[in-house]
């Protein structure tokens, strides 16, 4: 339910790994990933624990307000923001580095959004900006979105790995690249 989050990871090191961070890469990893975390968190309560199916996972306990609420927490500008606020007052860059890399992943999600738009300005606002787009979605252009995010993940990857100077981390960038790919080929071009 958000932008593949391997290729937040990747964008959000392309944004900003290089410009104001080149030091704090598992900050912005963190920062990149960690939105998505209780939609991962409720993923497996809903299907290992409470062994809910498959259909009824995203199309009624997704939307239960506890997990409404949680997601729309974590995916918070606001909240990141007054993050970022205090790890400044507090002078502690890779937590300012971290809530920069939130806000990041929520811009990145705005426009890939239809029917499952998350709250960006909760708790000031219950507003969920409905995107023409979606980024999984056929009926709203989910083939196209799904390139483009290919592309760019993809198209960026030259840049990053020149940044990462650990082969585990480059081994990273690998994978989800193989990831977007077997991903695409599979679930777009398979379905015709």
């Amino acid at each position: 339910d958000k932008m593949n989050t391997p290729g937040h990871y990747i964008l959000n090191l392309a944004l900003l790994g290089k410009t104001i961070a080149p030091k704090d890469h598992l900050a912005i990893a963190l920062g990149a990933i960690l939105p998505d975390l209780p939609i991962f968190v409720f993923y497996f309560v809903a299907k290992f624990i409470y062994k809910i199916p498959e259909g009824k996972i995203w199309s009624e306990a997704y939307y239960e307000p506890v997990w409404q609420n949680t997601v729309a927490l974590f995916h918070s500008i606001p909240v990141a923001l007054i993050g970022a606020a205090i790890f400044y007052r507090l002078d502690y860059k890779p937590g300012i580095i971290l809530c920069v890399s939130l806000v990041c992943h929520s811009l990145l999600d705005l426009p890939v959004h239809h029917d499952d738009a998350h709250r960006h300005f909760f708790p000031l606002s219950n507003y969920r900006f409905i995107s023409s787009f979606s980024y999984w979605d056929s009926n709203h252009h989910g083939r196209i979105v799904a390139f483009i995010e290919m592309a760019l993940v993809l198209g960026v990857n030259p840049l990053v790995l020149s940044w990462l100077y650990s082969s585990w981390t480059q081994g990273i960038i690998i994978a989800i690249d193989l990831f977007y790919l077997f991903g695409y080929f599979r679930f777009y071009l398979s379905t015709g």
